[in-house]
């Protein structure tokens, strides 16, 4: 069975840093794409970066040059580097597949305190 297993999350002081990492099995995952997301109280599930089996990264303007995702194919595992966190980065973040998302795992909890 397919899944995803995000941790890594916690809580930290505005200008922190965190990184989450996220486990997938069940998936030829060195050939997806993969993503990270975020979803804050009250509002929709949105896309943070992406890392492409061909190692190039995008990010969402909100996080450019704070959080770097990378992936380790080897080991299955998609992590995000996230410094110079703000109060409005806290959110519950998520990782899942880009072309074909599976079900979703149960996120890790990101806290921003001011």
């Amino acid at each position: 069975q397919v899944q995803l297993v995000e941790s890594g999350g916690g809580w930290v002081q505005t200008g922190g840093s965190l990184r989450l990492s996220c486990a997938a099995s069940g998936r030829f995952f060195s050939i997806d794409s993969m993503a990270w997301y975020r979803q804050a109280p009250g509002k929709q599930r949105e896309l943070v970066a992406i890392a492409t089996s061909k190692g190039t990264s995008t990010y969402a303007d909100s996080v450019k040059g704070r959080f770097t995702i990378s992936r380790d194919n080897a080991n299955n595992t998609v992590y995000l580097q996230m410094s110079s966190l703000k109060p409005e980065d806290t959110a519950i973040y998520y990782c899942n597949f880009l072309t074909v998302p599976i079900t979703w795992g149960q996120g890790t909890q990101v806290t921003v305190s001011s």
